[in-house]
Protein backbone atom coordinates (compact mmCIF):
# COMPACT_ATOMS: atom_id res chain seq x y z
CA UNK A 1 0.00 0.00 0.00
CA UNK A 2 1.33 3.22 -1.47
CA UNK A 3 1.28 5.65 1.80
CA UNK A 4 -0.08 9.44 0.57
CA UNK A 5 0.89 12.17 3.24
CA UNK A 6 -1.95 14.26 2.98
CA UNK A 7 -4.60 10.71 3.80
CA UNK A 8 -2.02 9.14 6.83
CA UNK A 9 -2.51 5.54 6.96
CA UNK A 10 -4.04 4.66 10.59
CA UNK A 11 -3.06 1.28 12.07
CA UNK A 12 -5.97 0.17 14.55
CA UNK A 13 -5.06 -2.64 17.15
CA UNK A 14 -7.68 -5.58 16.30
CA UNK A 15 -10.33 -5.65 18.93
CA UNK A 16 -10.25 -9.88 19.68
CA UNK A 17 -12.86 -12.77 20.29
CA UNK A 18 -11.78 -15.13 22.38
CA UNK A 19 -14.85 -17.27 22.29
CA UNK A 20 -14.44 -17.41 18.41
CA UNK A 21 -11.00 -17.42 17.94
CA UNK A 22 -11.34 -14.56 15.82
CA UNK A 23 -10.67 -10.43 15.58
CA UNK A 24 -12.64 -7.85 13.79
CA UNK A 25 -13.43 -3.88 14.23
CA UNK A 26 -15.67 -1.62 15.05
CA UNK A 27 -17.05 0.56 12.35
CA UNK A 28 -17.00 3.76 14.39
CA UNK A 29 -13.30 3.50 14.89
CA UNK A 30 -12.17 3.15 11.33
CA UNK A 31 -15.41 5.64 10.32
CA UNK A 32 -14.15 8.07 12.96
CA UNK A 33 -10.71 8.33 11.67
CA UNK A 34 -11.85 8.29 7.74
CA UNK A 35 -14.32 11.78 7.96
CA UNK A 36 -10.76 12.98 9.70
CA UNK A 37 -9.03 12.41 6.30
CA UNK A 38 -7.33 9.33 7.57
CA UNK A 39 -6.72 5.97 6.06
CA UNK A 40 -7.90 3.08 8.75
CA UNK A 41 -5.69 -0.38 8.50
CA UNK A 42 -6.75 -3.00 10.82
CA UNK A 43 -3.69 -4.35 11.76
CA UNK A 44 -2.89 -8.24 12.34
CA UNK A 45 -3.15 -9.69 15.72
CA UNK A 46 0.80 -10.43 16.48
CA UNK A 47 3.65 -10.39 18.89
CA UNK A 48 6.04 -11.36 16.49
CA UNK A 49 8.86 -8.36 16.59
CA UNK A 50 9.71 -8.31 12.80
CA UNK A 51 6.59 -7.73 11.38
CA UNK A 52 5.66 -5.15 14.18
CA UNK A 53 8.60 -3.27 13.09
CA UNK A 54 7.64 -3.48 9.20
CA UNK A 55 4.22 -2.02 10.78
CA UNK A 56 5.51 0.37 12.67
CA UNK A 57 7.45 1.81 9.68
CA UNK A 58 4.35 2.00 7.02
CA UNK A 59 1.74 3.36 9.06
CA UNK A 60 1.90 6.96 10.56
CA UNK A 61 0.14 6.91 13.49
CA UNK A 62 -1.60 4.83 15.75
CA UNK A 63 -5.39 3.97 17.35
CA UNK A 64 -5.31 1.65 20.56
CA UNK A 65 -8.99 0.78 20.71
CA UNK A 66 -10.63 -1.00 23.57
CA UNK A 67 -11.22 -4.59 24.62
CA UNK A 68 -10.22 -7.06 27.22
CA UNK A 69 -9.27 -5.62 30.63
CA UNK A 70 -5.46 -5.08 30.60
CA UNK A 71 -3.26 -7.86 32.13
CA UNK A 72 -2.52 -6.87 35.62
CA UNK A 73 0.94 -8.25 34.92
CA UNK A 74 1.75 -4.86 32.93
CA UNK A 75 1.31 -2.60 35.60
CA UNK A 76 2.81 -5.17 38.12
CA UNK A 77 -0.42 -6.17 40.72
CA UNK A 78 -1.88 -9.17 41.86
CA UNK A 79 -4.62 -10.51 39.24
CA UNK A 80 -7.83 -9.61 41.78
CA UNK A 81 -11.31 -11.40 40.92
CA UNK A 82 -12.50 -8.62 39.88
CA UNK A 83 -10.39 -8.70 37.02
CA UNK A 84 -12.57 -9.05 33.56
CA UNK A 85 -11.45 -11.34 30.66
CA UNK A 86 -7.85 -10.82 29.95
CA UNK A 87 -6.02 -10.96 26.34
CA UNK A 88 -2.37 -11.52 26.95
CA UNK A 89 -1.60 -11.27 23.04
CA UNK A 90 -3.13 -7.78 22.78
CA UNK A 91 -1.28 -6.58 25.99
CA UNK A 92 2.23 -8.31 24.11
CA UNK A 93 1.27 -6.30 20.72
CA UNK A 94 0.44 -3.32 22.22
CA UNK A 95 3.69 -3.36 24.81
CA UNK A 96 6.13 -3.48 21.13
CA UNK A 97 4.15 -1.60 18.94
CA UNK A 98 3.62 1.76 21.30
CA UNK A 99 7.66 1.26 22.20
CA UNK A 100 7.90 1.75 18.51
CA UNK A 101 5.63 4.30 18.14
CA UNK A 102 7.43 6.22 20.66
CA UNK A 103 10.77 5.92 19.73
CA UNK A 104 9.73 7.17 16.10
CA UNK A 105 7.68 9.53 17.59
CA UNK A 106 4.40 8.34 15.85
CA UNK A 107 1.37 9.90 16.99
CA UNK A 108 -0.96 7.54 19.12
CA UNK A 109 -4.58 8.05 20.23
CA UNK A 110 -5.59 5.49 22.96
CA UNK A 111 -9.62 5.09 23.52
CA UNK A 112 -11.27 3.14 26.74
CA UNK A 113 -8.62 0.23 27.19
CA UNK A 114 -6.44 2.29 24.93
CA UNK A 115 -5.89 4.84 27.98
CA UNK A 116 -5.76 2.43 30.85
CA UNK A 117 -3.24 0.40 28.65
CA UNK A 118 -1.40 3.69 27.93
CA UNK A 119 -1.16 4.14 31.69
CA UNK A 120 -0.24 0.70 32.46
CA UNK A 121 2.40 0.58 30.17
CA UNK A 122 3.61 3.63 31.07
CA UNK A 123 4.59 2.88 34.76
CA UNK A 124 0.96 3.58 36.36
CA UNK A 125 -1.64 1.34 37.90
CA UNK A 126 -5.69 0.96 37.35
CA UNK A 127 -8.65 0.31 38.72
CA UNK A 128 -9.49 -3.62 37.99
CA UNK A 129 -12.91 -2.83 38.60
CA UNK A 130 -14.03 0.43 39.96
CA UNK A 131 -18.10 -0.10 41.18
CA UNK A 132 -16.28 -2.52 43.97
CA UNK A 133 -12.75 -0.54 44.75
CA UNK A 134 -13.80 2.95 43.83
CA UNK A 135 -17.57 3.42 44.45
CA UNK A 136 -19.29 6.72 43.14
CA UNK A 137 -22.51 7.79 41.76
CA UNK A 138 -21.05 8.68 38.55
CA UNK A 139 -22.41 6.56 35.76
CA UNK A 140 -18.66 4.98 34.32
CA UNK A 141 -20.96 2.01 32.57
CA UNK A 142 -23.81 3.24 30.40
CA UNK A 143 -26.61 0.59 28.95
CA UNK A 144 -27.73 1.43 25.42
CA UNK A 145 -27.37 4.44 23.40
CA UNK A 146 -23.64 4.72 23.57
CA UNK A 147 -23.79 7.69 21.40
CA UNK A 148 -25.09 9.57 24.61
CA UNK A 149 -23.15 11.47 27.30
CA UNK A 150 -23.85 9.68 30.75
CA UNK A 151 -21.88 12.07 32.65
CA UNK A 152 -19.61 15.50 32.24
CA UNK A 153 -15.61 15.75 32.50
CA UNK A 154 -13.92 18.65 33.62
CA UNK A 155 -11.09 19.80 31.07
CA UNK A 156 -8.38 20.65 32.96
CA UNK A 157 -7.08 24.30 31.66
CA UNK A 158 -3.57 25.00 29.69
CA UNK A 159 -3.62 21.13 28.50
CA UNK A 160 -3.87 20.16 24.74
CA UNK A 161 -7.19 18.92 24.68
CA UNK A 162 -8.99 22.30 26.39
CA UNK A 163 -6.95 24.43 23.89
CA UNK A 164 -8.40 22.25 21.32
CA UNK A 165 -11.90 22.31 22.70
CA UNK A 166 -12.14 25.59 24.13
CA UNK A 167 -14.53 24.86 26.92
CA UNK A 168 -14.20 23.68 30.73
CA UNK A 169 -16.98 21.09 31.14
CA UNK A 170 -17.43 18.32 28.27
CA UNK A 171 -20.89 15.82 28.37
CA UNK A 172 -19.42 12.37 27.47
CA UNK A 173 -20.28 8.60 26.91
CA UNK A 174 -18.95 5.96 29.41
CA UNK A 175 -18.49 2.03 28.89
CA UNK A 176 -16.10 0.99 31.46
CA UNK A 177 -14.79 -1.08 34.79
CA UNK A 178 -11.14 -0.34 35.12
CA UNK A 179 -10.07 2.96 34.85
CA UNK A 180 -6.73 4.37 35.61
CA UNK A 181 -5.65 4.51 39.40
CA UNK A 182 -2.54 6.38 39.53
CA UNK A 183 -0.89 8.21 36.85
CA UNK A 184 2.46 7.06 35.13
CA UNK A 185 5.18 9.36 35.60
CA UNK A 186 5.28 10.51 32.19
CA UNK A 187 1.79 11.35 31.25
CA UNK A 188 -0.19 14.37 32.19
CA UNK A 189 -3.93 14.39 32.88
CA UNK A 190 -6.97 16.74 30.30
CA UNK A 191 -9.77 15.49 31.68
CA UNK A 192 -11.55 14.37 34.97
CA UNK A 193 -14.91 13.08 36.06
CA UNK A 194 -16.91 14.10 39.05
CA UNK A 195 -15.56 11.66 41.10
CA UNK A 196 -12.04 12.43 40.16
CA UNK A 197 -11.42 9.69 37.83
CA UNK A 198 -8.61 10.91 35.40
CA UNK A 199 -10.43 10.76 32.02
CA UNK A 200 -8.18 11.86 29.07
CA UNK A 201 -4.65 12.20 29.53
CA UNK A 202 -1.25 13.22 27.08
CA UNK A 203 2.47 12.74 26.99
CA UNK A 204 4.19 15.86 27.32
CA UNK A 205 6.96 16.62 24.85
CA UNK A 206 5.65 14.43 22.37
CA UNK A 207 4.25 15.11 18.36
CA UNK A 208 0.80 13.08 19.97
CA UNK A 209 0.16 10.74 22.42
CA UNK A 210 -3.51 11.46 24.18
CA UNK A 211 -5.91 8.96 25.61
CA UNK A 212 -9.58 9.37 26.38
CA UNK A 213 -11.59 6.99 28.59
CA UNK A 214 -14.76 7.78 26.32
CA UNK A 215 -15.95 6.52 23.06
CA UNK A 216 -15.53 9.02 20.45
CA UNK A 217 -15.67 6.02 17.44
CA UNK A 218 -19.81 5.80 19.41
CA UNK A 219 -20.65 9.38 19.42
CA UNK A 220 -18.57 10.98 16.33
CA UNK A 221 -21.32 11.51 14.24
CA UNK A 222 -23.20 13.63 16.69
CA UNK A 223 -20.71 15.35 18.74
CA UNK A 224 -18.64 18.11 17.05
CA UNK A 225 -15.81 17.55 20.22
CA UNK A 226 -15.68 13.88 19.32
CA UNK A 227 -15.13 14.75 15.73
CA UNK A 228 -11.97 17.27 16.66
CA UNK A 229 -10.54 14.35 18.38
CA UNK A 230 -10.18 12.69 15.60
CA UNK A 231 -9.36 15.45 13.17
CA UNK A 232 -6.13 16.51 15.98
CA UNK A 233 -5.00 12.80 15.76
CA UNK A 234 -5.19 12.30 12.13
CA UNK A 235 -3.74 15.80 11.57
CA UNK A 236 -0.52 15.06 13.65
CA UNK A 237 -0.14 12.16 11.83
Amino acid sequence: MQKDQKHPLIGLVPLVDLQRASYWMLPGYMQGVEQAGGVPLMLPLTEDEEELDRLAGLCDGFLLTGGQDVGPDVYGAPHSALCGELCPARDAMERRLLALARAQDKPVLGICRGIQFLNAALGGTLWQDLPVQCPSPVDHHQTGAYDKPIHTVRLLPDTPLANLLQREVLPVNSYHHQAVRTLAPGLAPMAVAPDGIVEAVYEPGRRFVWAVQWHPEFSWKADEASRRIFAAFVGAC
